[in-house]
């Protein structure tokens, strides 16, 4: 044991498998353990790296393996995956993981704490409730179509729904019943959802970045605060760019012979902070069609060549990397600066980005490239 000088870990519920390599990268440890063994095992271990496919669970070993001294990395699955031999078992997936954290050029996933965990956890279980909420509000209105009772749009128009159906005298005894169990279903899920969203905007409000974000044309309290729990360290990205890349929002690149062909969007990143930004580019975009508010002279000249929707995309990538500026420098968002000139990093760092970040307060010198 005293030659180990990395452990790959394939993790599940209950069975944990170990890939652990010398200094020749030659394998000297395999070994299965059970839930309750990992800790004692990794006690009686010196000091090491120990890998670990970033999943529900991984963030929890992360904290009781550092405890015990070891450098825990939590390496993105699909990163993990081109290093798998052959066939897909869990003893392949620690040897995966083993290979991979070795890696230069790998990216790993910072260890998130409880407390960014329950702010996640928050966040998530609005997105339950609201889509429970549009579950039953749809069974609601397809059920009274049955029965020839239509209401219009919105979820406003549901009591009143349900109202109209306590009162007709065509709708059986049964369905009464059973729109009456629909509806208290309804009621209970929106006085959650307004419990939660109370507990999320007291969230947002104590928290500076959040604040600072939501100052941004676009970002409104729920994008500012999934940005802030969601980006623990906005410095492991090296520009804008990556960081929109990252959630999803630059095309697929199919360059080839020194040909550019930029495919769609790649919508690969993450789904929540991905649709924030559109939803709130989308309503920006809305309001500068009516004439309305003081959109930027680069959305309207977008606007007058390209389509909404394509617009809206664009508009949420220009966000994306102005969040990401915010959460480097620490400046708030003011729209009369825009960088002139195209900063250099210092020798020996990233180059930077060829693209401009948007409207943004640039603090004196800073590289696009991290820090």
């Amino acid at each position: 044991m005293n030659d180990l000088i990395r452990i790959g870990m394939d993790t599940s519920k209950s069975v944990f498998v170990l890939h652990g390599v010398d200094a020749a990268e030659q394998p000297v440890l395999r070994r299965k353990l059970r839930r309750r063994q990992v800790v004692e095992f990794f006690e009686k271990l010196p000091p090491m790296k120990v890998g670990i496919e970033a999943c529900g669970g991984a963030h929890y070993w992360a904290r009781e393996l550092g405890v015990l001294g070891h450098q825990v990395l939590l390496l993105p699955p699909q990163r993990v995956k081109p290093y798998v031999a052959r066939n897909k078992n869990d003893a392949a997936d620690a040897e995966a993981i083993c290979e991979a954290m070795s890696r230069p050029r790998m990216r790993f996933v910072p260890m998130k704490t409880t407390e960014q965990q329950a702010a996640l956890m928050l966040a998530g279980v609005r997105d339950q409730l609201v889509a429970r909420r549009t579950q039953l509000s749809n069974s609601i209105r397809g059920y009274a179509a049955e029965f020839g009772l239509a209401a219009a749009k919105g979820l406003d128009k549901i009591e009143p729904l349900l109202e109209r159906i306590a009162s007709d005298r065509t709708v059986p005894a049964l369905a009464k019943d059973l729109f009456a169990t629909l509806g208290e279903d309804y009621a209970q899920v929106k006085l959650k959802l307004r419990t939660i969203e109370a507990k999320l905007m007291a969230w947002h409000r104590q928290n500076e970045l959040s604040r600072r974000l939501a100052e941004i044309p676009g970002i409104g309290p729920i994008g500012a605060s999934l940005l802030a729990m969601k980006v623990p360290d906005p410095k492991a990205f090296r520009c804008g760019r990556d960081f929109a890349a990252w959630i999803g929002l630059t095309p697929k690149d199919h360059s080839t012979a020194g040909k550019t062909r930029l495919g769609v969007i790649t919508r690969a990143g993450d789904e929540a902070l991905r649709s924030v930004l559109v939803v709130g580019a989308t309503s920006v975009i809305k309001q500068a069609r009516r004439q309305k508010g003081h959109p930027s002279p680069w959305l309207v000249a977008l606007l007058k060549r390209k389509p909404p929707k394509l617009a809206a995309v664009a508009f949420a990538n220009k966000t994306a990397r102005i969040a990401w500026k915010l959460m480097v420098s620490s400046q708030h968002y003011n729209p009369n600066l825009v960088p002139k000139t195209r900063f250099v990093p210092p020798t020996g760092s990233v180059a930077p980005c060829s693209r401009r970040q948007g409207r943004f307060a640039p603090p004196a010198a800073v590289a696009c490239g991290q820090p």
